[in-house]
């Protein structure tokens, strides 16, 4: 009998040092966040990783470190943080790249659905149909009809296969029912570069790369690609107002965490996401840069992600991509 007792004074012991453990527990974070960006410092994911790090910064009480991991179409990015500790000091700035890789590659060394927890979606920025003004167009309607009568000999230019530039431009090319050529290069600028130059007619950007070249009359932007108008232009119409209906590419921005990071972590981390991108400073600095906050639910960036994926996978398959 005191044997039966004294066993369960000891199950008692147990059970409350192990509550008294889990309680225990210090609150998340403790120690500097790391924010992987897959592309070189400078560019729009580096941006919005600085807009919206200093309220993290505030709200968190921890410093929030960019790592620039570019590289591999953003394979070396993904791959870091789907191998990282799931412990919430490890995220990821995600964009096209990291949606675009199941359509590129035969084999990834890591599994886009099972090693990464969506946190929250965070900007969208509307990019802009430009074309070089000796295109005599002056409307997508007028585009279109000329590449009809020009199949295959007007030309478009990408920052690679499988950006958002490059799906812009395939998805125009299936809703309008045309043949626009592709002309990939190794990023926006030489995009940039190629489209004044007249060495390419059209192009689908970032408007705040261009937008001086747009006010001076070097280059016509024709219209832009989300169903809503850009705040840095509101003057120009969408593409699914002008003729082509159900048109829409966003060049977006959201975080992502390793794959099995605690759920506590993952709505913190939501949570403070949707405090900073609604902070009036940080919604300002974006809309300097064209990009609008766009905070969702976990549930929400995911169904996003998986819809991006399979719409990436049509499109980059109806041009004729291969996966390497």
């Amino acid at each position: 009998m005191w044997t039966k007792i004294l066993a369960l004074l000891l199950l008692a012991c147990g059970l409350l040092l192990s509550e008294a453990g889990i309680h225990a527990q210090p609150e998340f974070p403790q120690r500097p966040i790391r924010m992987v960006v897959p592309f070189v410092a400078g560019g729009g994911a580096d941006f919005v990783s600085r807009s919206i790090g200093q309220k993290l910064e505030e709200s968190l009480g921890q410093k929030i470190v960019v790592d620039y991991r570019a590289g591999g179409g953003g394979m070396i990015a993904s791959d870091v943080v789907a191998h990282a500790a799931p412990d919430g000091y490890t995220l990821y700035m995600a964009g096209s790249t990291f949606t675009s890789a199941p359509s590129l590659h035969k084999k990834l060394p890591f599994n886009p659905y099972n090693d990464f927890a969506p946190i929250s979606l965070v900007t969208v920025t509307p990019g802009v149909l430009v074309v070089h003004p000796s295109l005599p167009v002056r409307t997508v309607k007028e585009l279109i009809a000329l590449a009809k009568v020009k199949p295959g000999e007007l030309t478009y230019g990408s920052a690679g296969i499988g950006a958002a530039s490059h799906l812009a431009g395939e998805q125009f090319n299936l809703l309008a029912k045309i043949d626009i050529l592709h002309v990939p290069f190794k990023g926006s600028s030489q995009v940039s570069v190629s489209l004044l130059g007249g060495e390419i007619f059209i192009a689908f950007i970032n408007p705040v790369s261009i937008l001086a070249n747009i006010r001076a009359g070097r280059l016509r932007a024709l219209a832009v690609t989300t169903t809503e108008r850009s705040p840095l232009l509101p003057e120009i119409p969408t593409i699914s107002e002008e003729g082509v209906p159900g048109y829409d590419n966003k060049i977006w921005t959201g975080v992502l965490a390793p794959g099995r990071t605690p759920e506590a972590i993952l709505l913190r981390l939501n949570s403070e996401l949707h405090k900073a991108l609604r902070s009036s400073d940080v919604v300002k600095r974006l809309a300097a840069d064209g990009a609008i906050p766009s905070p969702s639910s976990r549930k929400q960036f995911e169904t996003f992600l998986k819809t991006e994926m399979e719409k990436t996978s049509q499109l980059l398959k109806r041009a004729g991509v291969v996966p390497r």
